[in-house]
């Protein structure tokens, strides 16, 4: 079994725009259904305009991405043109940096330890 989360999104473009910046390709996209399909390694993530209800209300879910290494990453994304915060080791023995894609979705990003 393999799950693939699908967020509700704003705008393709923009969303496609912002993953593409953290890594992820383009597998399948198609703008009359206002949807799409990303990847990057072994993730994979869908974003739709469609069951996009509520547009704004928060964003209650949370995306854990396990890079290999999260300080290459980390400065990647930052080269990549994402403003994105300093890396923190937490009580529970992850380095990670959080942050929100344009729609509010969270992603946390890291590594043990």
């Amino acid at each position: 079994m393999k799950m693939i989360p699908m967020l509700p999104v704003r705008s393709i473009a923009a969303s496609v725009e912002f993953y593409r910046k953290l890594g992820f390709e383009v597998e399948q996209r198609n703008d009359q259904w206002r949807w799409a399909r990303l990847t990057s390694g072994d993730c994979s993530l869908m974003v739709d305009e469609s069951i996009n209800f509520a547009p704004t209300a928060p964003r209650q879910s949370v995306l854990y991405l396990y890079p290999e290494d999260v300080s290459a990453f980390h400065r990647q994304v930052r080269e990549n043109g994402v403003a994105v915060p300093e890396l923190e080791t937490t009580f529970y023995g992850m380095t990670e940096f959080r942050l929100a894609d344009p729609d509010g979705n969270r992603l946390w990003i890291g590594q043990r330890a």
